[in-house]
């Protein structure tokens, strides 16, 4: 998942403060000049090009020397300021960041390749910030204010946005994006990357095709809709897929795909409609496979319904740090759901609907890894059983810092191994680890 580590990493050099100064005075006067409801009706192209041929003549008369490094720098600031997103486009247009998090105007992180560092980066004032967080919600039909504190939004290349501004935030506005990644990642290339091993790429390929249903667990920020992609890439193309997703982020390339997304309340308090929602419907568009982006809530007990009455190869997410949690956390989920059901009951669904739990974790060096595979094998009173298949076993870190450590397949033979056979999916034994004939026994 660490496809651009080896590319050359773009700078971004702070602005200085006469060229700072310079900018804004050129800005205020580009703003009485320019029309800017004229400037909305031009294409992307035409609307830069008036943007700078009225930059540079303003830029004439300045009586203080300027470089053209610093016109140039200047231009761009300008033109990102009013057609973009400020300060935001530079970062926006580096794809190896995969998170920008906006703490206050002057502090902005962003992450790549799974760890954090500061930019120098910044917005002029809390009020810069505002306007631009402003920009952002109104242009999908949404607002922020004291109000209405809080807000998700949706960048046009499907990033996702979360601000939050005062009273709630105490030190000024906040503002995180998740990147959308451009370009889709391959199981091919997860094992080029050290985050998964031959032997469970091989797998993760049969237990899709052979329509069992997956979890895939994981901490934020550890890959789960990576690998969730990946996975759907195999889903037959004569198959229909239903995707329902808070904010639609899955890349399915498969022609019979219908893509589904939550709605939260307008400004009166309705309309709002919720995962759950979603998945009752979709039970009526006959689907052969669904897959939610994640389940957080009440929708996981009709998640856990539709994968026991007959919707095979289902798949979703959520977040645990093992596998023993994730079914500790959809437990609770279903309770969440107001149904008055023991415990057992909720663990006897789960046993039954759930084939396969797959665990990432995202590790201090910043790679993303599988830790583990298991098998869900049954229940022994009321203690859901579980058995590893794979496992990321580690052993140290290397000078560099980089975590070192073994794939290891556990011996253990899945109990559906003879269901991927029937299907004509014969995977060879040695990808248990195991060298007899599995047949013979």
């Amino acid at each position: 998942m660490e496809s651009l580590k080896n590319k050359e990493q773009p700078s971004y050099d702070a602005i200085s403060q006469q060229d700072l100064q310079i900018k804004q005075e050129t800005f205020a006067k580009l703003l009485n000049m320019l029309d800017l409801s004229v400037l909305e009706t031009l294409d992307d192209k035409n609307a830069r090009a008036q943007i700078t041929e009225i930059c540079q003549q303003l830029l004439n008369e300045i009586s203080r020397p300027l470089n053209l490094l610093s016109r140039q720098k200047i231009i761009k600031l300008i033109i990102d300021e009013v057609l973009g997103l400020g300060p935001l486009e530079a970062l926006l247009a580096d794809p190896s960041i995969s998170d920008i998090l906006v703490n206050n105007f002057d502090k902005i992180f962003i992450e790549r390749f799974g760890k954090l560092e500061k930019v120098p980066v910044t917005f002029y004032d809390n009020r810069h910030l505002l306007n631009i967080i402003d920009r952002i919600v109104s242009r999908v039909g949404r607002r922020i204010d004291e109000s209405s504190p809080m807000v998700d939004a949706r960048l046009q290349d499907g990033s996702r946005i979360n601000a939050i501004i005062p009273p709630l935030a105490l030190d000024g506005p906040c503002l995180s994006i998740r990147r959308f990644s451009v370009e889709k990642l391959t199981a091919e290339q997860l094992i080029a990357y050290g985050s998964m091993s031959k032997e469970m790429g091989q797998f993760i390929q049969a237990i899709i095709v052979g329509k069992l249903n997956v979890l895939i667990s994981g901490g934020t920020g550890s890959g789960k809709t990576t690998l969730l992609n990946i996975l759907s890439g195999y889903i037959p193309e004569n198959e229909r897929i239903i995707t329902i997703e808070d904010s639609a982020e899955l890349q399915l390339q498969q022609p019979h795909t219908v893509r589904l997304e939550t709605r939260i309340a307008n400004i009166e308090g309705k309309g709002e409609i919720l995962q759950r929602d979603l998945v009752k419907n979709c039970l009526r568009m006959r689907p052969d496979r669904i897959v939610i982006g994640e389940v957080r809530g009440a929708e996981a007990i009709d998640m856990l319904a539709a994968m026991n009455t007959g919707h095979e190869g289902s798949l979703t997410t959520l977040h645990a740090n093992t596998p023993r949690d994730a079914l500790g956390r959809m437990e609770n989920m279903v309770c969440m759901a107001g149904f008055d059901m023991p415990m057992k009951n909720i663990r006897a669904q789960i046993t039954s609907a759930i084939n396969v739990v797959i665990q990432l974790q995202r590790h201090e060096d910043g790679c993303r890894r599988i830790t583990s595979v298991q098998e869900i094998n049954g229940m022994e009173g009321e203690i859901i059983t579980m058995s590893e298949i794979f496992k990321f076993e580690r052993t140290g870190k290397d000078a560099d810092g980089n975590i070192q450590g073994d794939y290891k397949a556990t011996g253990i033979v899945p109990n559906f191994n003879n269901q991927l056979k029937l299907k004509g999916i014969d995977l060879p034994n040695t990808i248990y680890g195991v060298d007899y004939n599995i047949a013979n026994f």
